[in-house]
């Protein structure tokens, strides 16, 4: 067979890409064609995503990529982070600029939410981690705003099929990025409309559910016309951890990932949604995934917190990039302070450094002094938390998790991927680099029947980029270190 050539747009928290990939054989050939910044806006009414700026970003990266790698495109596709949505009213007009996740609407609604449906309850349908960002939550707190949106909405559509709507005209919920709403009754796959009800939300906002890889309609005309570009738009892996868990290039259905970047999600594969006691205890995660699998994960902060602490130092006058970073951490001395990552505080604080300078003096630590020593504080303490997940996951399935692959650009950070390692005991084997991006296109190949599923997905990434695996071997430190995070995580409630 022929090649194929697809358009994927792979959008995260800081930055968003445009890669043309082409498929020939067992070799996936990828290039980047457009990035553009996603930076978010605060106005009066709180923090939004520039969806319009970015609507504009990816008609640049068609044009350019039809520029550069020809007119006709096999397939294209969107993912994104998840959570966060926009309302249409009639006509499919967009009702405002959509919410930021980080927006501080919701400070505070886990227990009015609690009030309403027991805790036990809303996980027992949706089997979602319980975190204020949840769409749930957000269309909650709308509702208790009184906004005006929810009356007028006629549709509900994520971010990625905002984008989806944006290049196709075509209205659908894409299966994995639903799932990360709480608004999803994910052993049924079908929304949970009776518990929505409950909350006073509009059940009729939420629409046709398709799974990842279902080809939704051509490239809209006027799109067509000016970017020189035509192709059939795919409802993808629609969410980005979705999308990179597909690409994991794994020889074993036994083992862990961390797809790592400004989030980190820790977690495993499985067949279908855990949903027991000890899974609610540990606030674990059931998300979509590609081919009917689920991603049993918990999300820890992420790599947000050294972006944070860098944006803040940027602001001071002091413009270090990650690397420069990396390398002072890495002569920082070891486990100077540590920090749950997770604490709320560190979720959207006005400064990332104050605020783990306030969290050091809290806990009667010694505060870093340094650049180096608030990076390396912030590297650790996420390899130690990434062990503390695997650790519950393992209680959680009974068995040991022998690997551990790590995906996303988090991999760029090798001093973060070897403290995973000596933090955990396992090796850790990285790459790649652009695994979403790779997810993204190669479910666009499966939906259009050129591979089979995601055993097909993996050995064509194994063939196609470099790994890297980091052995443990100094392992004695961080288990006294790993004592004294416990105390922290146990503190921290």
């Amino acid at each position: 067979m022929s090649g194929l050539t697809f358009m994927a747009f792979d959008l995260g928290a800081e930055s968003g890409r445009a890669f043309v990939g082409r498929l020939e054989g067992e070799k996936l050939a990828m290039t980047e064609v457009h990035r553009f910044a996603n930076e978010p806006v605060l106005l009066p009414d709180g923090l939004h995503w520039d969806f319009l700026r970015l609507c504009h970003e990816i008609e640049a990266g068609l044009t350019k990529a039809g520029r550069e790698h020809g007119r006709e495109f096999d397939g294209i596709a969107v993912d994104t982070w998840g959570v966060d949505f926009g309302l249409l009213g009639k006509d499919d007009v967009l009702l405002g600029e959509p919410y930021h996740y980080r927006d501080h609407r919701t400070d505070g609604i886990l227990p009015e939410a609690f009030r309403l449906v027991p805790r036990e309850e809303i996980y027992a349908r949706t089997g979602i981690q319980f975190m204020p960002i949840n769409t749930l939550y957000q269309l909650l707190a709308m509702r208790l705003a009184g906004s005006p949106l929810l009356e007028m909405a006629r549709a509900l559509l994520f971010i990625p099929d905002l984008f989806t709507f944006f290049l196709s005209g075509v209205k659908v919920n894409e299966f994995t990025i639903a799932t990360t709403s709480q608004c999803l009754d994910v052993a049924n796959r079908v929304w949970a409309g009776d518990l929505l009800a409950r909350f006073g939300l509009p059940v009729e906002i939420f629409g046709r559910i398709v799974e990842a890889g279902t080809p939704v309609g051509p490239l809209r005309a006027s799109l067509s016309s000016s970017t020189g570009v035509t192709g059939q738009v795919i409802a993808g892996a629609a969410h980005d951890t979705a999308a990179a868990v597909a690409a994991i290039p794994a020889t074993d259905p036994d083992f862990a990932y961390i797809s790592c970047g400004t989030w980190s999600l820790v977690g495993v594969e499985i067949s279908r949604p855990l949903i027991d006691a000890r899974a609610l205890a540990a606030d674990l995660t059931n998300e979509g995934g590609v081919a009917g699998t689920i991603r049993l994960l918990k999300n820890v902060m992420g790599l947000w917190l050294v972006q944070e602490c860098r944006r803040s130092w940027v602001r001071a006058g002091r413009d270090y990039d990650y690397a420069a970073l990396t390398a002072l951490a890495a002569e920082a001395p070891a486990f100077k302070m540590l920090f749950d990552p997770d604490n709320s505080e560190f979720l959207n604080p006005p400064d990332m450094p104050s605020a783990i300078a306030a969290y050091a003096a809290r806990t009667g630590q010694a505060i870093p002094g340094t650049v180096g020593e608030f990076v390396r504080a912030a590297l650790e303490s996420l390899a130690l938390k990434y062990r503390f997940v695997l650790e519950t996951l393992e209680k959680v399935l009974d068995r040991r998790i022998p690997v551990v692959h790590v995906v996303g650009g988090g991999t760029k950070n090798e001093l973060l991927c070897r403290f995973t390692a000596e933090a955990t005991g396992r090796p850790v084997i990285a790459g790649p680099v652009e695994a979403t991006a790779a997810g993204n296109l190669l479910v666009q190949a499966m939906a259009l029947g050129r591979l089979g599923g995601l055993d097909d997905i993996r050995r064509i990434v194994r063939a196609s980029f470099p790994l890297r695996t980091y052995t443990p071997s100094d392992t004695g430190a961080w288990e006294e270190a790993y004592g004294r995070f416990l105390d922290l995580v146990s503190s921290s409630g």
